[in-house]
């Protein structure tokens, strides 16, 4: 858990907005919640030195990254940096590609916890080698750094590597992208970036490879930046946490909403996401528009989504044997967004769920 940049500032970032929010991170509660992670994006850098040392950009960062990082670590935060594996990053600043020691080094001295490396400019390598060879550069270091795998998952008709992350992804990093980059909308694509649902889509499938330790990541959290509502915000933070997503808020920390700390500060959704078992939940029924969602937790109650893609509000039934519970089981329930009891339930439970929206539950013997 955490905040990445790109989502909210892309190549805008500087060390002030960065302050900022990790302040923000502190006062809003975020860190107490769970969100440990300031993870700074593409365009940070400048260039290289004489001796082919990365260097930050002086003008945006002009007290440097190791300074910031320390900033970051005095408030209870941890670092997060990015790279590629490539010539380029996809802002068209120095990969690692033939630094890849070289640069684990300088973000370890730096102060690093985390690294998302991306996939641009990378020719004709192969991904396993290039990611791998990275990683062995991180535990070189002797600092125990996140290692996240950007290499975009799916629909990559343009790569000349077709393997997958999830594939291999365990044995190399902690996170792989199971697609192309997300942005703020519901449906739909924009370039290389898809929308919500289509994101969910792809990832959905993809369930049983992760774990502790090794998570499928649908990208980043867009709550709070403006695109959609907030009932489709809050379907993308249940989803995320029934899917064991990593949660990367990508907004303004410095300037939310109170509609928007209430969603992502969800401290009952957040317990599903941080789940220590660790398995990831997956879609349990589907009526067309209307779904159920399901994942297991480690004192063996269940989060339940019940989620309607349609775009009016509709009826949703959860049935018990559709949750691997027996039809004649009674359970209580509770509604994680009212944070309120609903009593108990024998064989099913149903609600109304608004368009484009959820009703989340957890059931408990």
């Amino acid at each position: 858990m955490g905040w990445n940049s790109w989502n909210k500032f892309g190549c805008k970032i500087d060390e002030q907005a960065v302050r900022n929010v990790t302040d923000a991170m502190v006062s809003s509660g975020m860190r107490d919640a769970g969100y440990e992670y300031v993870i700074i994006d593409d365009c940070w850098q400048s260039g290289r030195d004489a001796d082919g040392n990365i260097v930050a950009d002086p003008v945006k960062f002009p007290s440097g990254i190791k300074a910031l990082a320390d900033y970051i670590h005095a408030r209870g935060l941890k670092f997060g940096i990015y790279s590629d594996a490539g010539t380029k990053t996809c802002g068209r600043r120095p990969g690692s590609l033939g630094h890849e020691y070289q640069d684990a080094l300088t973000y370890a001295r730096w102060g690093a916890d985390y690294l998302k490396y991306d996939w641009c400019f990378t020719g004709t390598r192969d991904s396993e080698e290039a990611y791998t060879t990275m990683a062995d550069a991180l535990r070189a270091t002797g600092r125990d750094i996140v290692f996240s795998i950007c290499n975009w998952g799916v629909n990559r008709p343009t790569m000349t590597d077709k393997s997958m992350p999830w594939e291999w992804g365990e044995k190399v990093g902690n996170l792989w992208r199971a697609t192309e980059d997300i942005y703020d909308t519901w449906a739909g694509r924009k370039g290389t970036s898809l929308g919500v649902v289509n994101i969910l889509d792809l990832t959905e499938p993809l369930y049983a490879y992760a774990g502790p330790g090794h998570w499928n990541d649908p990208d980043m959290l867009e709550i709070g930046n403006g695109g959609m509502t907030d009932d489709e915000y809050r379907s993308q933070f249940s989803l995320w946490a029934t899917i064991a997503a990593p949660l990367l808020a990508g907004n303004d920390v410095a300037a939310m909403d109170a509609k928007t700390k209430e969603i992502l500060l969800n401290r009952e959704i957040i317990a599903v996401d941080q789940d220590r078992l660790g398995v990831a939940g997956h879609r349990v029924r589907d009526n067309g528009d209307l779904e159920v969602w399901a994942r297991p937790l480690a004192n063996g109650d269940r989060a339940v989504v019940l989620f309607n893609r349609s775009d009016k509000p509709a009826d949703i039934t959860a049935d018990w044997i559709d949750l691997g519970y027996p039809a004649a089981l009674s359970l209580s329930v509770r509604d994680l967004w009212a944070h309120k009891s609903l009593g108990r339930a024998t064989g099913h439970f149903s609600a109304k769920v608004p368009s484009h929206g959820v009703v989340m539950v957890r059931l408990a013997l």
